[in-house]
């Protein structure tokens, strides 16, 4: 079995879409409740590569069996060295390392942008059920993710509610600009 990683085009839309839609049909993994169209995936995939975010599929021997992508975490430019992650798997290919070769490349590309924080929003409830597992947790902190806030019920799906966790990973140093840390010094040796 070949794996590769390559970013994603326009014409894969339908091929994530048919990787997506378990999740939003048979799991709460996803807060869908009703997959979007080939066109609606189509246009998600040209924001995100628009924006300059990265949009990655995993190939398995030629065909795509997973994918994986960043957005802008907050609209605020504050919040400019931030950004959400998202990945999903073929349910046959999860467990054969396709997810970290994915995040390991996203994550690469995301630090060269100057991106430091990572945040996954990962649904949770504490006792896992037939609609969702504590799998995405697990996956996410081997790969070096804490979790940092929770949110509770703020989820309904198959007539239940679910809570969303907020994971975090920095891949970078958190420098202050120079000109804030220069006027902050300036102001401070003036008291």
């Amino acid at each position: 079995m070949t794996v590769s990683v390559r970013p994603a085009r326009i014409d894969d839309a339908q091929q994530l879409l048919d990787i997506y839609k378990p999740y939003v049909l048979e799991t709460a993994v996803s807060f869908e409740i009703t997959p979007p169209t080939r066109e609606e995936f189509e246009q998600n995939i040209r924001t995100t590569q628009e924006a300059s975010y990265p949009y990655l599929v995993a190939e398995c021997d030629g065909v795509p069996v997973g994918y994986a992508y960043a957005h802008r975490f907050r609209v605020r430019e504050a919040y400019d060295h931030c950004a959400e992650v998202s990945i999903y798997l073929a349910q046959s290919m999860r467990g054969r390392g396709i997810g970290r070769a994915l995040y390991e490349q996203l994550e690469k590309l995301l630090a060269e942008q100057g991106i430091v924080n990572l945040y996954a929003c990962v649904a949770y409830r504490d006792e896992e059920d037939g609609y969702l597992t504590h799998a995405s947790c697990h996956f996410h902190e081997k790969l070096g993710y804490v979790p940092v806030g929770r949110f509770s019920k703020c989820g309904r799906k198959f007539g239940r509610y679910y809570d969303l966790v907020y994971m975090e990973k920095h891949v970078g140093a958190h420098e202050e600009p120079k000109e804030y840390t220069q006027e902050c010094s300036k102001i401070l040796s003036r008291s």
